[in-house]
């Protein structure tokens, strides 16, 4: 913003200098001559059904322990009424520490590789 406002410099050209779009530009002599500052922007945290279930989620893992993700999702959903993605529960799950993971039974290789003769 400095090479715009203090050296005089086109929009186009300090896009160029710098090698970004010109929209880019635009939008940051905007924001600087409207905020007096060139800080991000804050997003708004986003809402989540899953927020302040943690007892219930814990209580469902503990009670339904093979449960897949969907199936914990359609649990979560009958005891609050409230739909939450697979996506969602994975990284609640996560975040409350606990693994989700599966253990599959390996398939027992067998006991003679085939010769190259």
């Amino acid at each position: 913003m400095t090479a715009h406002l203090a050296e005089k410099m086109s929009i186009r050209n300090v896009a160029t200098r710098f090698a970004v779009s010109k929209s880019l530009v635009q939008k940051l002599v905007k924001q600087q001559q409207i905020e007096g500052n060139l800080q991000p922007k804050q997003g708004k945290p986003q809402f989540s059904h899953l927020t302040n279930a943690e007892a219930l989620v814990r209580t469902l893992v503990a009670e339904h322990q093979d449960a897949t993700l969907v199936k914990l999702c359609e649990l979560f959903a009958v005891e609050m009424g409230n739909w939450v993605s697979r996506t969602a529960m994975c990284r609640y799950l996560q975040k409350l520490g606990l693994n989700r993971k599966k253990k599959y039974g390996t398939v027992a290789k067998s006991a003679h590789k085939e010769s190259k003769n």
